[in-house]
């Protein structure tokens, strides 16, 4: 990583994914990429979008609130609360814009449905509740990192156990579940997502897999584009996008394949 080879520009963005792009999943940023980074900063402009919440985002790229210090903009929540030279400058909250009712049947769906999976461990936080997002994860996001990596394998190649068959609602669902059953090779996370896309459809709301253990909710239009918010009337010359996942399904990609951005795959 050469950036004296690199001329300078300061109204270009180079703008990065966190996950699996500065770091591995959750973890610290590597020192040395760190101090490129602050290299990299007195030739362009540098920013992260991560589907996170900020408090996460910052424990990974420095200690206390020094992210917001060392990138020129931060978009936490896929953008839901974007930083621009060390200040908050805005923050949307889900709730106001589901409705409770809509987000408690979410809620409650998601409870029931992981209350039939059985896993080889279960740990907490099956749901977080972000402000531009709800995160699910089967395994719960308490898990270790060792813990993490046998969900993801499984997650890959084989399918959930379900409990026997038993009435498990209080009032019958709209649509029966497409649940999985021992019989089939099927991925954890995306028969989830199945089962939500057709209780849930015509209810604005996207499902879409990130990590090793999760995926997130969110409404229709609140994806990492949200950033794009504060970026189009920035006056930038040109917008980089660096990420590891750009194919269709994947949240990257709803940035890569804007023409306003320049994706370095």
């Amino acid at each position: 990583m050469e950036e004296n080879r690199i001329p300078a520009n300061r109204n270009v963005l180079c703008l990065f994914d966190v996950d699996g792009t500065l770091t591995l999943a959750r973890e610290k940023i590597d020192p040395e990429l760190d101090q490129f980074f602050q290299s990299l900063r007195r030739k362009v402009k540098i920013g992260v979008v991560g589907g996170s919440d900020y408090s996460k985002i910052a424990e990974q790229l420095g200690d206390g609130d020094e992210v917001i210090h060392k990138f020129d903009y931060v978009f936490a929540e896929n953008g839901t609360v974007q930083y621009r030279d060390g200040k908050l400058i805005s923050k949307q909250a889900i709730q106001n814009h589901l409705g409770e009712e809509l987000l408690q049947d979410l809620i409650n769906f998601c409870l029931r449905y992981m209350g039939l999976i059985r896993l080889p461990k279960k740990r907490g936080t099956f749901i977080e509740f972000r402000n531009g997002m709800i995160n699910i994860s089967p395994i719960g996001r308490s898990c270790t990192l060792e813990e993490r990596i046998e969900f993801s394998e499984i997650d890959k190649v084989r399918n959930m156990f379900l409990r026997p068959a038993k009435r498990w609602w209080t009032s019958a669902p709209t649509s029966p579940l497409p649940l999985p059953f021992p019989t089939q090779r099927e991925r954890i996370r995306e028969r989830f997502v199945e089962a939500l896309q057709q209780e849930f459809a015509g209810k604005g709301l996207r499902f879409t897999r990130g990590g090793l253990i999760s995926f997130d909710v969110f409404p229709e239009g609140w994806d990492k584009r949200l950033c794009l918010d504060v970026l189009e009337g920035e006056g930038l010359d040109a917008i980089y996008f660096f990420g590891n996942e750009t194919s269709p399904v994947r949240m990257s990609a709803f940035i890569a394949v804007l023409r306003r951005f320049q994706g370095l795959l």
